[in-house]
């Protein structure tokens, strides 16, 4: 099987110590790529063959420049903060594999009980429809 996309070529340049100068187009271009791909900075920065260390600067950096920071992904006082309570009661019942059932009382006084492992995504998607605003 042949490539069909062409290579681009281009010299990149080092530093004194011997280290390869990654223009700045094709940094934004990899941490766009980052930002869609959903892995972990170290499994990423594994993947382009980048020391961890110098692919956390380029985001730290991108962050900064945009005005985000890891202190703006925290909930500011004035946002709604939402709590949900756990509670262990005594199973009244196995599930269909031995454990006992998962209940969730849901606001409103809904409660919702899940007695298999298999019924996990569906429960999820509930809950991902519940909560989207009407």
């Amino acid at each position: 099987m042949t490539n069909t996309t062409q290579a681009i070529e281009q010299v990149l340049k080092t530093d004194v110590l011997g280290r390869v100068k990654t223009p700045v187009a094709r940094r934004e271009q990899l941490l766009d790529e980052f930002e869609r791909s959903g892995l972990s900075g170290k499994k990423f920065a594994e993947l382009l063959g980048l020391k961890y260390q110098t692919f956390a600067t380029w985001a730290q950096k991108r962050r900064r420049q945009r005005g985000g920071s890891v202190a703006a992904k925290v909930p500011s006082p004035t946002e709604k903060v939402r709590w949900l309570e756990a509670v262990v009661e005594q199973a009244r019942g196995c599930g269909g594999n031995g454990a006992p059932p998962l209940s969730l009382q849901l606001p409103g006084g809904a409660r919702v009980e899940m007695i298999d492992v298999t019924q996990v995504e569906l429960l999820a998607a509930l809950l991902r429809a519940l909560a989207k605003p009407c």
